[in-house]
């Protein structure tokens, strides 16, 4: 099958008519008409839906995925719905695992397709339910369509597709079904990203974007188990940080970062190395006017274990970390350790990551 794409951003398009933002602005040098995807020329599909008479040799099934295409080729077409579907209760909070991750439902060979449609802008998170469920396989070609000013710019949008393992076609973009060319390899473990940043810098939120693809997804919390009549105001920021994440991730609450990163196979996310960092101290009295002898010892004995794990991890992680060194010199004393602290640890895990990354201002710059 020939797949056109005569359209490849959102049902305005984009830029969007009248529209003077600033993402719509950035648009106006490679307009995009709204999403209209045409098979061998002879029809259409859109989500939920065939337009027009489908012509003798095609089969279309509407799938819970969305629509299904086979043409008289024996390719395999989906075009994913972006509306969520019934969704199981997410898996419960752990405070320890001896799992590898988040289970892992493999679909038989017949259910893969050859290349999947998917609305990124509206729910990139289908990528990933898709692999997670078997019908994005390896040999599937992801194209990554409806793009408009939900997205900072295009050029935003094709970096967006090329970590979640993925094409963002331009208007006019003819592919075949079997694919021809498949998108550029998205990380696969052992691979390590640490992202770092101020407070509210969008850290946390960059981290989640770049797993939302991945089918097996460990969430390493570090931060406090929220007590909701000691802390109510906690206990509503983490409520919401996991309404936030795919219903498929499994949330770890641990400081044991290195047990985590040795046995989990998949993709990881930590977050934060920093309440990571303030926990193992506090552990180790090291807060304390008067600290045991041994608690510098102790301390960089964690450190130098969560090291060696992170050296050695065979799953893709993301790490989230604070960077809170750009300040005035802490006024207390355990202020000026723990930044002393969290600098060298924010050094050496950077030293030993393929990326490492700057968010500021919702905004994110890859560091040589």
């Amino acid at each position: 099958m020939r797949i056109r794409f005569l359209g490849t951003a959102g049902h305005a398009g984009w830029p969007a008519p009248q529209c003077t933002c600033a993402s719509c602005n950035r648009a106006l040098a490679e307009r995009r008409l709204p999403l209209r995807v045409t098979v061998d020329d002879r029809f259409r599909i859109r989500e939920g839906a065939v337009v027009g008479p489908v012509p003798p040799g095609y089969s279309v099934t509407v799938t819970a995925d969305g629509v299904l295409v086979v043409g008289p080729d024996g390719g395999r077409l989906l075009y994913a719905r972006s509306a969520p579907g019934p969704q199981p209760a997410p898996p419960p909070v752990e405070a320890a695992a001896a799992g590898n991750g988040s289970a892992y439902a493999s679909s038989p060979p017949d259910q893969q397709v050859d290349m999947v449609i998917v609305d990124a802008a509206q729910r990139p998170e289908v990528i990933g339910e898709l692999r997670r469920s078997g019908v994005v396989g390896v040999t599937t070609a992801v194209v990554a369509v409806g793009g408009d000013h939900r997205v900072r710019s295009p050029q935003e949008f094709a970096r967006r597709a090329r970590l979640w393992g993925a094409l963002a076609p331009s208007d006019g973009a003819e592919m075949s079904c079997p694919p021809a060319v498949w998108p550029e390899s998205r990380p696969h473990g052992p691979h390590r990203t640490l992202i770092t940043g101020g407070a509210r810098s969008g850290k946390s939120t960059e981290a989640e974007l770049r797993l939302l693809a991945e089918p097996r997804v460990v969430y390493a919390a570090t931060g406090a188990v929220p007590d909701p009549d000691r802390d109510p105001e906690w206990a509503r920021r983490v409520e919401l940080h996991r309404n936030r994440r795919p219903w498929w991730w499994r949330t770890e609450q641990t400081i044991e970062l290195a047990e985590v990163l040795k046995r989990t196979r998949g993709a990881v996310l930590v977050d934060c190395l920093g309440t990571w960092l303030a926990a193992v101290m506090d552990e180790n009295g090291m807060w304390d006017d008067d600290p045991p002898e041994d608690a510098e010892e102790m301390v960089e004995g964690r450190i130098h274990g969560l090291l060696e794990a992170w050296r050695t991890t065979q799953a893709y992680v993301v790490a989230v970390t604070n960077e809170v060194g750009s300040g005035v010199v802490p006024a207390t004393r355990a202020g000026r350790i723990f930044r002393d602290h969290l600098g060298l640890l924010n050094q050496w895990v950077g030293a030993e990551s393929e990326e490492v990354v700057l968010a500021a201002a919702g905004r994110v710059t890859e560091l040589p």
